[in-house]
């Protein structure tokens, strides 16, 4: 699966960016898909995920101001990112697992197999 990462910028603190990844064609229905941000110097951490029945999870930092949603006619995975903050700033990625029906919400890197290249977003004070 190849993932394209797309709608990063630069914005100040309290605007709002949604992120798109657009994705090839999955081989199983009902995959995982989630967000990841890398600050420099840093590993990735996870951000948010959904499963192959719409559920969600998300890091506690991002609660309530992030929401990841998926369109699975265009077979796209979104990030609306809204009230910013400077430590939000990052280079995001997209992940996938193609499984049949996956239930996992898991927010580890470990856990997935297909990477976007990434988007930067830049919050400044």
């Amino acid at each position: 699966v190849q993932l394209v990462e797309s709608g990063g910028g630069s914005v100040q603190a309290g605007g709002s960016l949604r992120l798109s990844c657009a994705a090839s064609e999955y081989r199983y229905s009902r995959n995982c898909m989630g967000w990841f941000r890398q600050y420099s110097g840093k590993e990735r951490e996870g951000v948010a995920t959904i499963d192959g029945y719409d559920r969600t999870r998300y890091a506690d930092s991002v609660k309530g101001r992030f929401t990841i949603s998926k369109d699975d006619a265009k077979s796209t995975l979104y990030l609306q990112m809204n009230s910013l903050k400077p430590e939000d700033t990052a280079m995001y990625y997209c992940a996938t697992r193609d499984l049949l029906g996956c239930t996992s919400l898991s927010l580890s890197e470990l856990f997935f197999r297909d990477w976007g290249q990434g988007t930067q977003v830049t919050v400044s004070s």
